[in-house]
């Protein structure tokens, strides 16, 4: 099997001590038609989800978990 997932926005360490500059870090996923950026806890269930052996007939397919950005 091969998936692919593909997040869009997602809040990490990164974000906050990756040398942005707080104006970026407070805009930071705004432009989601959620208005906010994902948590990693939100993206998480859809790796067990593909990795699970119930779902070992899905592959080939590219799982975006964007909050909406890939609909724009």
């Amino acid at each position: 099997r091969v998936n692919a997932v593909a997040p869009g926005p997602y809040w990490t360490v990164l974000q906050c001590c990756g040398g942005q500059p707080q104006e970026k870090i407070e805009k930071f996923g705004a432009n989601a038609p959620l208005g906010r950026p994902g948590q990693p806890v939100e993206i998480a269930p859809l790796y067990v989800t593909l990795a699970a052996e119930e779902n070992s007939y899905t592959s080939g397919q590219v799982w975006c978990s964007d909050g909406g950005t890939g609909t724009l």
